[in-house]
């Protein structure tokens, strides 16, 4: 079995670990798997090859055995269903991990990148300075939610999952705003994301390839 996912070959984050393959890679790398990745430029995603794989020109993309996937919730649970290490043995327990995943890119993300796209691309723009503030306001009420819901605990729903996995990477994001700062159990919770092997693997791949010297052509 061959795993190859597709990555920037020059990743927007300068490989911070922001960019979505991170999710992926981290994600083999919780259930010990090996894969191959094939790097693809700005203009290389929107071309007939890469479109064929992901219909929206984006990255990644999860190639095994005649199976290709995009959207990263998508490649996480796919990895989870099929090998050990991201999501329960016990069914309730795993459909709990499943609405995590959820929540993470139907709820938490959608307001941090508005927030995110608002402070990098609007700044410009007559209504910014009265726009952003709401923003803030929606994530971090969020935050709020989550943190109340968090309590004192590890993770999410007992043991640590793919629900958890998508929740920090999601959450990752804010560190530049200082707003995890706020939420002083949220801002453990990254933390303790962050210190899992796994997770520094994959950080360290992908860091990798975005401080590598220039090709040639």
């Amino acid at each position: 079995m061959t795993i190859t996912i597709t990555a920037f070959d020059r990743s927007p984050d300068g490989g911070k670990g922001l960019a979505r393959d991170t999710r992926v890679r981290w994600a083999l790398e919780e259930a010990g798997l090996a894969y191959d990745v094939r790097l693809v430029s700005f203009l290389a995603m929107k071309e007939a090859p890469h479109m064929a794989l992901h219909p929206f020109g984006q990255i990644p993309t999860y190639e095994e055995e005649g199976l290709t996937l995009f959207e990263t919730g998508a490649i996480v649970l796919h990895i989870g269903q099929r090998h050990p290490g991201l999501l329960p043995d016990d069914a309730d327990a795993r459909a709990r991990a499943v609405t995590w995943m959820f929540a993470a890119v139907n709820t938490l993300e959608p307001p941090i990148l508005e927030l995110t796209m608002a402070r990098l691309f609007e700044r410009d723009k007559p209504w910014h300075e009265a726009r952003l503030p709401l923003l803030e306001t929606r994530v971090r009420t969020r935050l709020q939610q989550l943190s109340e819901r968090l309590g004192d605990a590890d993770w999410l729903d007992g043991a640590f999952s793919a629900g958890d996995l998508m929740m920090v990477h999601v959450l990752l994001r804010l560190r530049s705003t200082g707003m995890l700062d706020e939420f002083p159990r949220l801002a453990a919770y990254v933390a303790r994301g962050e210190a899992r092997p796994a997770y520094r693997r994959a950080f360290a791949d992908q860091l990798a390839v975005n401080t590598r010297a220039p090709q040639p052509g």
